[in-house]
């Protein structure tokens, strides 16, 4: 692999790089994993995490492995120190390192920058945002059966309204476009209107699909759930939908049965072995969710829809704070909470580092290291269990020990068994 060079980094002098090769990655038993504490309440969350996957990583492997970690500036501490919320060093150490780790990055609403983290996933093809859901013991959730909430959400990442084009209500391209809508097309959109586009590409569909479907076989799930909209808008989310069939047929017709084939052909008994893929539209999905839970493994959509079902579910199984994900491209991968920056926390030594602390046993997991990154899910439990545990799940729970962010830190490393 040749060296990379950085204008303002400074290259780890222990460690080593991670390595694609053939197709697979090869992991050194000290990989250099770059990392971004993020804004607000991101360097209190990432420490955390961070000193929990040491202690993982040491107890299972009894000091033979170790990560290197290689801090990265983005967001507010990077504009302080370089004049820029994203330096290009951030890109050249995640594509060269191939995984890393990040905090909640600041977006404004309304106005400012463009969020840095869709910039962060489209600069570097982080194509696919996946998000498993599963519940935690003792984490109180709305659902009767919690038990039942087991699925991972594959969101895609760079097209749909990520792709970011849109208009003002006032400006000089919404006149011409809606002047060009009417004068070539007979369509009239109302006076005042802001404008976007919703691209929903052949490829990037297929893309997210195909790895949807790999992540459901090296998993043992038993189906995949193509959500949409395509009653309504049939050229862009059934699209989507007919894409992601066409993906099924061609490239995994010995793995995948349709749930069609299931009930027509098969009397609703389905192969050993085979995965069921399927389709929703997107507002039956939300209401099955809670009420035929059980019923859905890996749910692959469109950006929009799986931002919005992606909360949702995380809802069911105690909220954003204890809800890990991950940006997934061919191979480089960024590994972060769902939640935001939360400033109003920041340093009060008080927020919930769970989904940081869980981001970080799904990074251990996509190296290899599984042994480690189940030591931490069972750390994470017990501490649960035990009702040691932060304020937003200790104000639900009866009998709770409210402790800060380092402290429920500490609990999941006592908690870990090699």
């Amino acid at each position: 692999m040749n060296p990379v060079t950085f204008d303002i980094l400074r290259t780890p002098e222990e460690g080593g790089a991670i390595r694609v090769v053939k197709g697979a990655l090869l992991v050194p038993d000290g990989p250099i994993i770059p990392y971004i504490e993020g804004d607000g309440i991101g360097p209190e969350v990432v420490l955390a995490a961070q000193k929990v996957v040491d202690s993982a990583v040491d107890a299972a492997y009894g000091g033979k492995r170790r990560i290197v970690w290689f801090k990265m500036k983005a967001g507010k501490e990077a504009r302080e120190d370089y004049g820029k919320l994203l330096p290009e060093d951030v890109f050249k150490a995640i594509e060269h390192y191939v995984v890393a780790l990040k905090g909640p990055l600041t977006t404004p609403i309304g106005e400012g920058y463009r969020s840095l983290n869709v910039t962060l996933r489209q600069r570097l093809d982080l194509y696919a945002n996946v998000r498993p859901i599963f519940w935690i013991p003792g984490v109180p959730s709305p659902l009767k059966e919690p038990w039942k909430v087991d699925l991972t959400i594959f969101r895609e990442a760079t097209e749909d309204v990520y792709a970011g084009i849109e208009w003002s209500h006032d400006s000089q391209e919404t006149r011409k476009i809606m002047n060009f809508l009417s004068d070539e097309f007979g369509i009239r959109v109302r006076e005042g209107s802001g404008l976007g586009l919703k691209p929903i590409s052949e490829f990037a569909s297929k893309r997210l699909v195909r790895k949807a479907l790999s992540y459901a076989f090296e998993r043992g799930r038993k189906s995949v759930t193509l959500m949409h909209k395509g009653n309504i808008m049939k050229f862009t989310e059934g699209a989507f939908m007919q894409w992601g069939y066409e993906v099924a047929a061609t490239e995994f017709s010995d793995e995948v049965v349709t749930e069609r084939e299931v009930q027509e052909e098969l009397d609703g008994k389905v192969p050993e072995g085979k995965v069921v893929l399927k389709d929703r539209l997107a507002d039956n999905l939300f209401q099955q969710l809670l009420t035929r839970t059980d019923e859905y493994d890996v749910i692959a959509t469109t950006n929009l829809n799986g931002d919005y079902i992606s909360d949702a579910a995380a809802g069911l199984v105690g909220g954003l704070g204890v809800a890990p994900g991950a940006n997934i491209g061919d191979y480089n991968a960024l590994f972060e909470p769902i939640h935001g920056s939360a400033p109003k926390y920041e340093g009060l030594n008080k927020v919930n580092p769970t989904a940081e602390i869980l981001a970080g046993a799904m990074l251990l997991e996509y190296i290899g290291w599984d042994e480690a990154a189940n030591l931490i899910r069972g750390g994470v439990k017990k501490a649960v269990k035990a009702k040691e545990v932060t304020y937003d799940l200790a104000r639900r729970i009866d009998g709770a020990h409210t402790v800060g962010t380092r402290e429920f830190s500490h609990k999941v490393i006592e908690n870990l068994e090699a």
